[in-house]
């Protein structure tokens, strides 16, 4: 019995299109700036430090603002870079520059198994502020209420078992009852090692089939009895 689904973001509820053509050159084209103007207030200064503990060394703002622009450009996965990323998306956010798309059939199916009695969970390589963002804000309304919690890189990477264990264990459920869903094989397969279930959103194209997971094209087809 799932009684739990876990979902990732990126071509699952959303498209992909959406972080790399508008969200990644939306902060890119800010970061610089956003460090200087807010190295002095704590939370944006908890972040340059780890930056340079990540780097080997303690950065002036203009030092950080070079590196976090260089890690947007290699994609990097480090939580200061996502947490700051976030920050920034929030203002756009908030003035209505940014409003966050969801596939059409994402918030029929979250409701239904919302109101089923199956709890909702994210786990998404986007920091926690980002991801209520895209969901607060998105095209279809405020989805925020529909969940019970979120995950990012501070649990581990996406790749690796250990972190879905840990999910399991704070979600306090058996992985045995959890659903995970993404669009990447790699993922799929770490979640399957912790005992979840799974389902590849194979949505378009860009989606590599892995043929060791069950598969959907949309919510619709995503088995969870």
């Amino acid at each position: 019995m799932i009684r739990a689904v876990l979902t990732d973001i990126e071509g699952t509820t959303t498209p992909i299109s959406f972080v790399r053509d508008v969200l990644f050159p939306y902060a890119r084209a800010r970061i610089a700036c956003y460090v200087a103007e807010h190295a002095d207030d704590a939370p944006v200064a908890e972040q340059l430090a780890a930056v340079g503990a990540l780097e080997g060394g303690t950065l002036t703002p203009a030092q950080a603002g070079a590196v976090l622009g260089r890690w947007i450009d290699e994609d990097r996965k480090a939580t200061p870079l996502k947490a700051l990323q976030g920050m920034i998306w929030a203002q756009g956010y908030a003035d209505g520059t940014l409003v966050g798309p969801v596939y059409a059939d994402v918030p029929e199916y979250l409701e239904r198994w919302k109101r089923d009695g199956r709890r909702l969970y994210v786990y998404s390589s986007g920091s926690i502020a980002a991801q209520r963002l895209i969901f607060g804000h998105s095209g279809a309304g405020d989805l925020t209420p529909l969940f019970s919690g979120y995950f990012d890189t501070t649990t581990g990477p996406k790749r690796e078992t250990a972190s879905y264990r840990r999910i399991a264990e704070r979600i306090a459920l058996p992985a045995a009852e959890i659903l995970f869903l993404s669009d990447l094989g790699a993922e799929l397969d770490a979640a399957s090692m912790a005992g979840m279930h799974t389902c590849q959103l194979v949505r378009d194209e860009q989606a590599v089939p892995a043929e060791a997971h069950r598969q959907a094209r949309d919510f619709s087809q995503v088995m969870v009895d």
